[in-house]
């Protein structure tokens, strides 16, 4: 597996992984409408604060994730995901999230990884325990999804 910078032109696949409304904030949170447009996409792998990767594994494209800046001494982890559901469940998200995790900690001036996940995504709590992320049980928020409240964990890990 590895990580490969995305580009402009990836837009459309990434649009196309996301299937349905509920995919979409899970994926996205209320940073994007569902369906996912490639503008929108486009717009926000431009900001400078984002550094988009895609997921490739045996070659073929298989997920994205997001290194988002918040300050000199923390990246946060964000929009993780493996997009096919056949995909899921063979340890892909563990390897892709240490690949990001390698990223992060080539800048000695980074002390914290940080990521939120909402608490339904059970698999996705545990891969992210599993590699040392810890729960801020201060910061849980609540985000609401079509009349559901769903509860919003955030971990940090400590780099180096």
């Amino acid at each position: 597996m590895l990580l490969v910078p995305f580009r402009d032109e990836n837009a459309p696949q990434l649009c196309d992984w996301i299937r349905s409304g509920r995919d979409n904030f899970l994926w996205g949170g209320p940073a994007f409408e569902y369906p996912l447009q490639v503008e929108k996409v486009r717009e926000h792998i431009a900001k400078k604060e984002v550094t988009p990767y895609l997921v490739m594994h045996d070659g073929i494209a298989v997920g994205y994730i997001d290194i988002y800046r918040v300050s000199t001494s923390e990246f946060r982890l964000c929009r993780v995901l493996i997009a096919e559901t056949s995909a899921r469940g063979q340890g892909l998200g563990k390897q892709l999230v240490s690949l990001a995790l390698d990223v992060v900690s080539e800048d000695p001036k980074i002390r914290t990884a940080s990521l939120a996940v909402f608490a339904h995504n059970e698999a996705a709590v545990r891969c992210y325990t599993s590699l040392g992320f810890e729960l801020l049980p201060d910061e849980t928020k609540v985000r609401e999804f079509q009349g559901e409240h769903w509860t919003l964990y955030r971990m940090t890990k400590q780099i180096a």
